[in-house]
């Protein structure tokens, strides 16, 4: 029995796609690999209870724990679930938003925004500062978590701006936003509260 001849190129996809995002953008080579061996991966996966998520038009893959069918016993997680603090979902449903606008008003394909946009998006809903060296230090740090989780890419050569990466689409929908939304108003209450009483 002869080895097929991509099965040398399944492995490095398949380490990607086990260690976060992949994303046609960071590897075009491995991408292409990707799109050709997606059945294989998908096989391959599904033995360890992953689901293949790919979205060809966007450019992005990974991989996500498969939920158990009715009489399969529950597979222990290998992919890890990250719990994320309030300012870190604030402003990556914040960004999705600006996503979802961009999207709807810019014939553009590529989201850019500087560490002070974004810190203006979030600004409304920290603890009121007078200290904007403070305020910066902490968006700073968030954009790096989330730089770190795979939602913003620093642009070369720039220290402070940024691409909001269209995966961000995926892991935050539609449903979850509105949610948040509701949050988001009910906070918006609370501080105007506490700011008038």
């Amino acid at each position: 029995m002869t080895p097929q001849p991509t099965a040398a190129n399944l492995s490095p996809v398949l380490i990607a796609l086990m260690k976060g995002i992949t994303s046609r953008d960071d590897d075009p080579a491995l991408w292409q690999a990707l799109l050709e061996l997606q059945a294989r991966v998908r096989e391959y996966a599904a033995v360890l209870g992953l689901e293949l998520i790919l979205d060809e038009a966007e450019g992005y893959a990974y991989l996500k724990q498969r939920a158990a069918a009715e009489g399969e016993p529950e597979l222990a997680k290998l992919v890890a679930r990250r719990q994320l603090g309030y300012p870190v979902s604030l402003m990556l449903a914040l960004l999705r938003k600006k996503l979802a606008e961009f999207d709807a008003g810019s014939g553009e394909s590529r989201l850019i925004l500087s560490a002070e946009q974004i810190a203006d998006l979030v600004r409304l809903f920290l603890a009121d500062t007078a200290n904007e060296a403070k305020l910066m230090d902490r968006v700073d740090s968030d954009i790096k978590k989330i730089v770190e989780l795979g939602f913003l890419r620093k642009l070369r050569g720039s220290e402070d701006r940024f691409e909001v990466r269209r995966i961000l689409k995926s892991f935050v929908d539609a449903q979850w936003l509105s949610e948040f939304d509701r949050r988001l108003a009910d906070y918006k209450a609370h501080i105007t509260d506490e700011a008038g009483g």
